[in-house]
């Protein structure tokens, strides 16, 4: 089957190849052929090494298909079952999840050093233990979440990741306020959907921070009331709230720098929500009596802080519903054959999801 692969961590091209066999299956375990997967800044970071993924490996974790065969003791999907990618699968037995964290459960990890696919020259891992810029994968059966026949695969796709991780900052780990005034630094499928979000929770000034002016011009198309390069920040903050600060301020880049900009624009007393996904060696450095002093909440936001499943049925609930919108997020389409194209229309900023049909 054809998979896209990166041989080396640090290389900025996947080779897409058609030598490529998804391997693992067995009890507890399903087949998934592919049908769409979106490309998330998660792989190039992982791409890059900024995240850690043995290679070589197939990225990808964003997608979602159909189940074409279910190992023993799987009884919760069949084959010709719709489903999505959930690459942080909960296990329900481990302390994480008996306390309803389940976004917080390691089990996903631990899939993550198992091999995901074979080819002649050895194994291949799947990013985050998945893998989706293939045809088929096979993962364990919690990874495989059933989805109504009105949802189509493209849309799905961005419920595994990308819109589930922004929308759910905003209404799961910052519980914005209606009435309040939001900054959002980083305005990508992420950065967007926690505009959606904090549109749906009421907050009065949404402003939407990035370089990248057709990302600036999207944001208020889905909700942001304001739209700034980085460097109109202080102004933006001067003519929103008097210069106190935003209630709440979403990072969602994943750098110490923005991390540290979004702290010093977010008032005495408000919520800085951290939700972009940095390196083990970047460092937000705080000192200790504005620490103490400003008593600005920091919250991290892993995978939008909340139960995986009941957030993919709420999305689905609200994109039915036209309070969100999922179809406009994708602003690109390519084939896997063409899936350079997609990476370079994520590091320019050109897209705010591509789409890559399988």
């Amino acid at each position: 089957m054809r998979a896209a692969v990166l041989h080396e961590i640090g290389q900025d091209k996947l080779e897409v190849l058609d030598d490529v066999e998804a391997v693992g299956f067995g009890p507890g375990r399903v087949r998934i052929r592919v049908r769409a997967t979106g490309l998330c800044h998660s792989d190039l970071s992982a791409m890059g090494g900024v995240l850690p993924q043995p290679a070589p490996f197939v990225p990808g974790h964003e997608g979602a298909g159909e189940i074409l065969e279910v190992g023993e003791g799987v009884t919760r999907v069949k084959p010709g079952d719709r489903v999505v990618v959930c690459w942080l699968p909960a296990c329900g037995a481990c302390p994480a999840c008996k306390r309803g964290q389940t976004e917080l459960c390691l089990a996903g990890f631990m899939n993550a050093g198992t091999p995901n696919f074979r080819r002649p020259g050895g194994d291949v891992f799947g990013f985050a233990g998945t893998g989706t810029f293939a045809e088929e994968v096979v993962v364990d059966a919690g990874c495989a979440v059933p989805i109504p026949e009105d949802v189509p695969f493209d849309i799905a796709a961005l419920i595994g990741c990308g819109v589930t991780t922004g929308l759910g900052a905003a209404l799961n780990t910052a519980d914005v306020e209606a009435g309040s005034s939001v900054a959002v630094i980083g305005c990508g499928g992420v950065g967007i959907s926690a505009i959606q979000g904090a549109r749906l929770k009421g907050a009065a000034e949404i402003v939407a921070v990035d370089p990248v002016a057709s990302r600036r011009e999207a944001a208020l198309n889905f909700g942001a009331t304001k739209a700034v390069p980085p460097e109109e920040l202080p102004g933006a903050k001067q003519l929103v709230t008097g210069g106190e600060g935003f209630d709440y301020v979403f990072e969602v880049v994943g750098r110490s720098s923005t991390a540290r900009t979004a702290y010093e624009n977010t008032r005495r007393g408000g919520t800085l929500v951290v939700v972009g996904a940095g390196a083990l060696d970047d460092y937000l450095q705080l000192n200790m009596f504005e620490l103490f002093f400003d008593e600005k909440r920091i919250l991290p936001s892993m995978y939008g802080g909340g139960d995986v499943l009941r957030s993919y049925e709420r999305t689905i609930a609200l994109w039915r519903a036209g309070r969100i919108d999922l179809s406009g997020l994708i602003t690109h389409r390519v084939p896997l054959a063409e899936i350079n194209e997609a990476l370079d229309q994520m590091r320019t900023g050109a897209a705010l999801r591509t789409c890559i049909e399988i």
